[in-house]
């Protein structure tokens, strides 16, 4: 199902009205196909749906995190650090006020998109682990994506980049685990913890 489908779909289940659902299809279409992003656009919600298809199962509150997938990076801007929260503000702010969805739950899964940190509720963390995959991409895919982030900072000099990069790499390699949920850590702890420790060396 495409994009637009499973954003209309979603929509209409947790209560919205289908006069709404376009207009805010093309909005959200166009914030994230902006020029400046080259690695948090369209293309990593497509890859975050997969990954909540494959896993819908274990997941006890589904609509909420895939309206959360939508939403995480909906306000993405290089030189902010409150990104994650003024999306969480923005995604509960066009929810209608009957809905199925439980909203606080919705804006704690997009704020946790920021820190990346183990949550005692479940779905938070596959939320968590879906954002990072990317991290144990293959080594030509993660270096694409070392190559996207760049290009989304690109204002900044690599006199600035390199030391802040590195420095949020290190914060990864420094917590207990990367991913928050058993299967992730199980297939995938190594592999990312293998490429952030190359992509460091690699600055």
């Amino acid at each position: 199902m495409k994009l637009q489908e499973r954003f209309k779909n979603l929509l209409i289940t947790i209560g919205f009205n289908a006069s709404e659902v376009n207009t805010l299809w093309f909005d959200l279409h166009d914030v994230y196909s902006t020029k400046s992003r080259y690695y948090h656009n369209l293309n990593h919600l497509k890859e975050m749906i997969v990954l909540y298809d494959e896993y819908n199962l274990e997941l006890e509150f589904p609509n909420e995190v895939l309206f959360s997938i939508f939403y995480h990076d909906y306000v993405y801007k290089v030189t902010r650090k409150d990104n994650e929260l003024k999306s969480a503000e923005y995604a509960l702010s066009i929810l209608p006020s009957i809905t199925t969805l439980n909203k606080q739950l919705v804006f704690d899964m997009i704020c946790a998109t920021k820190n990346h940190q183990h949550n005692k509720i479940e779905d938070i963390n596959w939320l968590i682990d879906f954002d990072l995959k990317i991290l144990s991409k293959n080594w030509e895919d993660y270096k694409m994506y070392c190559s996207q982030i760049r290009k989304e900072y690109k204002i900044y000099p690599n006199i600035l980049y390199k030391p802040g990069r590195k420095k949020a790499l290190q914060h990864f390699l420094e917590n207990q685990t990367i991913y928050q949920t058993q299967e992730f850590k199980t297939k995938y702890e190594s592999i990312a913890r293998n490429n952030i420790k190359a992509e460091i060396n690699a600055l």
